[in-house]
């Protein structure tokens, strides 16, 4: 056994295909398929039932594969300790931030991180929570920016920072003439959502109180990929929407017919923070990619209140 037979025994299970997995190992498929049959063999177990149509995970290969992912990391983080040695921030660093978040946050983040960090290499990737998550536990990332709560033994998080919710809405809209938002408004207003998966669709029912009242009409079918698309659906005078704070500084706020508004409400906001591993052995890494970004956030958001 070695660490390129481990590295063969999850390609085949995160792509649940051996020629797929071979592409990704960069060798042919008959000498990944050797591999692990010799590494089945050697074990005397049967890690993967191979089908015409299909690949699946034994249950005794389920528990192989969890140590191989922790053993792929530990012989990684061997590497990242030498390397830390000559400089505790360098070297690649795999961050995963939901779409509602990275584009508003990280061009204010990446040219103070570089430049106080210049040999730390940020590997950015942009995915729904479910998605990062998955990726997270699988090894593939190393930390993610998120806006849900984490309750897993096996992760531990930073909060960075809260960011309140703000209301927009057309230009024309009935809500122009009133000089303060209430939360009875927001229950009463035409509600624009994204797409089923992402997390901001959640936290906006919540603070709407959508979970008490159900969605009807053209809205409840009128959803949208992205926060960009939502808002020119609002700009287009379809519906409001609630916009995270950061996001309020993005281009789409000129000549787009859209007012937004501050919103004075304890419940509306979202907390943000970076997830990761207990197990991740750089913590210095993401304490100075934490640190990096509450120093360049705008007054827009809120520092989350100390832990109790």
């Amino acid at each position: 056994m070695n660490l390129r037979d481990l590295k063969y025994i999850l390609a085949v299970a995160d792509t649940r295909h051996f020629g797929r997995a071979a592409d990704r190992c960069f060798v042919s498929q008959p000498t990944l398929s050797g591999q692990i049959k010799k590494l089945e063999d050697e074990l005397g177990v049967t890690i993967f039932e191979r089908t015409n149509r299909s690949v699946e995970v034994t249950p005794i290969g389920q528990s192989i594969l969890a140590h191989a992912r922790l053993l792929l990391e530990q012989a990684d983080a061997i590497t990242q300790v030498a390397t830390a040695h000559r400089d505790p921030l360098a070297g690649p660093l795999r961050v995963g931030a939901i779409p509602t978040l990275s584009p508003y946050l990280m061009p204010l983040i990446l040219v103070p991180l570089k430049r106080r960090y210049p040999q730390l290499r940020l590997v950015l990737s942009e995915e729904i929570t479910e998605a990062l998550m998955r990726r997270l536990h699988q090894h593939e990332l190393d930390a993610v920016l998120i806006a849900t709560p984490v309750d897993d033994p096996e992760l531990e998080t930073l909060p960075l920072f809260d960011e309140p919710f703000w209301l927009a809405h057309p230009r024309e809209h009935a809500l122009n003439t009133k000089d303060e938002i209430r939360a009875e408004d927001l229950e009463q207003i035409d509600l624009l959502l994204l797409a089923e998966g992402h997390c901001l669709t959640h936290q906006v029912m919540e603070v709407c109180h959508l979970t008490e009242r159900s969605q009807q009409g053209e809205m409840a079918d009128l959803r949208a990929a992205s926060l960009e698309t939502l808002l020119q659906l609002v700009g287009a005078g379809f519906g409001c929407t609630l916009v995270p704070a950061l996001a309020i500084r993005g281009g789409w706020m000129t000549d787009t017919g859209i007012i937004v508004r501050r919103l004075d409400l304890p419940d509306a906001y979202r907390r943000i923070s970076l997830a990761y591993r207990r197990s991740f052995p750089r913590r210095a890494a993401l304490e100075g990619l934490a640190g990096v970004i509450r120093e360049h956030l705008p007054n827009t958001v809120r520092a989350p209140p100390p832990a109790s």
